[in-house]
């Protein structure tokens, strides 16, 4: 298991490895349709799926012959949300001001 947040921020540092976590978001795909999508060889981005997978912001299971991924979405958002909230401690903050704002909306006064 990855134990820290460099993992997944080396992971992200790609835009063909961001890409492909976009392109999963909607459900599980298999590898040679995730190629398909890019110009760069099937080595290629066999090996963004490995940086992906140690990472662990994707799954792999075999169905057959195809082996399909899935996004493991929990995990890029806990890596991101606790750099953020060391970084920036205020956007908690700020969330939960705008949170109940949106839930005590203020009656309007009449002039």
């Amino acid at each position: 298991m990855a134990d820290n947040a460099s993992d997944v921020f080396a992971a992200l540092a790609h835009p063909t490895r961001r890409q492909i976590l976009q392109d999963l978001k909607d459900g599980e795909l298999a590898a040679g349709e995730i190629a398909s999508r890019f110009t760069s060889s099937g080595p290629t981005i066999s090996r963004h799926l490995s940086v992906l997978r140690q990472a662990e912001l994707i799954t792999e299971r075999r169905d057959g012959n195809r082996i399909l991924y899935s996004l493991v979405g929990e995990r890029l958002a806990l890596s991101v949300g606790d750099f953020l909230s060391v970084v920036c401690p205020e956007q908690i903050v700020l969330r939960e001001v705008r949170k109940r704002g949106t839930q005590q909306r203020p009656e309007k006064m009449d002039a």
